[in-house]
């Protein structure tokens, strides 16, 4: 701190008085640094972990994906005491990066932030905290209880350096998904191994050709099967170090199967969202490996099909693999701003949107992260009578997630599409795209700063 000199004409402070001046604002930023700072003079105060901006009433700004545009819209309608301006944006879908880049602009322009947002991403805590962006949420702002509820590790990809920043929406472990009247018409079992798997869609292929043991033709396929297979093609070890290896016998030999059933034709490339897809191949699906939110989203909603069509089981396994493993699609995140005027409105929303049964156990399309609101919500589902058989295999998949695929700042979808799927599409194999897609993943980590070893 630089004390000026009092210019001539004016009474010049004492040495004593000085000392005390000194000695008073040193106690002052022993309390908190704001209050001495520019921190200070722009009305904010350390509390929770954060420099909050001065609070007020007004309006609360959440920003939703499509599919979330209907969970804001109840909590207004029970909560109409709150002004709420529900915003629909993509969602950073297939790791759009849009989030990320608004943040950018309005960090720059000091203003525009979002309260409350939804992301279909679970790597938004990785650039979001950096970028003064993401509140913490376990300083104060979220009690223990509360997030004590959480299924274990839901909400690792939100934490950083042991601070939560984000709470997880729903789990979105995979399964496997079958077509329960087709399975009996054809008198096949559902398989329990990736070789029983394997065999089914040749048998199919030989015996039912044009019907369906899966699809991958989505930009989140890797995270089906080369996550599910174990593939070290993602590991995350550290918080800027990721090791890459797409050459190992998990993911060759998973890539190997892919194209198999793909040569085939008992595997699809067109993706489930596609129009073509729900033309000319939802009535032929036979199995469906994928995430727990394909039961209401993909087959009850965008496919329409019948009630006791679908049934769940687990998904294979390799022989011989005594750790069952799925992988992870999605899920979705919710993240406070550290900017927002309106923390307490904004936590209620967050709180209620992902622990409230009201949304969580009787709307959400997904299985909730809030594990009280799970175990509601499988009683909801079994209750609607949609589903053909019980669904414990969603149970017991949400802690078989493999750990050893992380989720970094770049996007894998993202990779995936730009670099896989159009090699897929001109009739190249998985197998083949294998060394580019490596490439790819190397590239893109090192130009976000990972340390790569490989």
């Amino acid at each position: 701190m630089t004390v000026n000199k009092p210019p001539v004409g004016r009474e010049a402070v004492s040495g004593k008085r000085r000392a005390v001046m000194l000695a008073a604002c040193a106690a002052t930023l022993v309390m908190t640094v704001a209050a001495c700072s520019s921190g200070g003079s722009s009305g904010k105060t350390t509390k929770d972990g954060f420099a909050q901006a001065a609070q007020s009433d007004g309006t609360l700004t959440v920003w939703v994906d499509a599919t979330r545009v209907a969970a804001a819209k109840q909590y207004q309608a029970l909560h109409p005491e709150v002004k709420l301006d529900i915003v629909s944006y993509d969602g950073d879908a297939n790791g759009s990066n849009y989030l990320q880049t608004k943040i950018q602009l309005f960090n720059r322009t000091g203003k525009g932030w979002p309260d409350v947002v939804f992301s279909s991403q679970n790597n938004e805590a990785t650039w979001a905290v950096d970028a003064g962006f993401a509140a913490p949420l376990d300083k104060g702002l979220i009690p223990a209880d509360t997030l004590n509820g959480f299924a274990k590790g839901a909400n690792d990809v939100c934490t950083v350096n042991g601070t939560v920043y984000c709470l997880r929406n729903d789990l979105s472990q995979t399964v496997l998904w079958y077509n329960a009247p087709l399975m009996r018409q054809f008198g096949y079992t559902v398989p329990k191994s990736w070789e029983e798997y394997q065999e089914l869609g040749e048998k199919v292929a030989a015996e039912h050709p044009g019907y369906l043991v899966g699809d991958a033709g989505d930009s989140f396929a890797p995270e089906i099967y080369l996550w599910a297979s174990k593939c070290g093609a993602n590991h995350i070890t550290g918080p800027k170090a990721v090791s890459v290896n797409t050459a190992g016998e998990n993911c060759t030999r998973m890539a190997a199967l892919l194209d198999g059933l793909i040569k085939n034709k008992s595997m699809s490339i067109s993706g489930v969202f596609s129009t073509d897809f729900a033309k000319n191949e939802a009535a032929r699906i036979l199995l469906m490996p994928g995430p727990a939110w394909f039961g209401g989203a993909v087959f009850r909603d965008t496919l329409k099909l019948p009630e006791k069509t679908i049934g769940v089981a687990p998904m294979p396994q390799w022989q011989g693999d005594t750790e069952p493993a799925t992988g992870n699609v999605g899920g979705g995140t919710w993240l406070v701003s550290q900017h927002s005027t309106h923390l307490k409105a904004a936590t209620d929303f967050l709180t209620w949107v992902t622990t409230d049964n009201a949304y969580q156990a009787q709307k959400s399309p997904g299985f909730p992260a809030y594990a009280p609101a799970a175990e509601e919500w499988l009683k909801a589902q079994a209750a609607a009578g949609y589903y053909a058989g019980d669904l414990g295999a969603l149970k017991d998949a949400a802690s078989q997630v493999w750990p050893g695929w992380g989720s970094g700042q770049f996007s894998q979808e993202g990779i995936w599409a730009a670099t896989v799927k159009p090699g897929l599409t001109q009739g190249q194999t998985v197998t083949s795209l294998l060394p580019a897609w490596q490439d790819s993943i190397v590239k893109h980590a090192q130009s976000f700063g990972y340390k790569v070893s490989q």
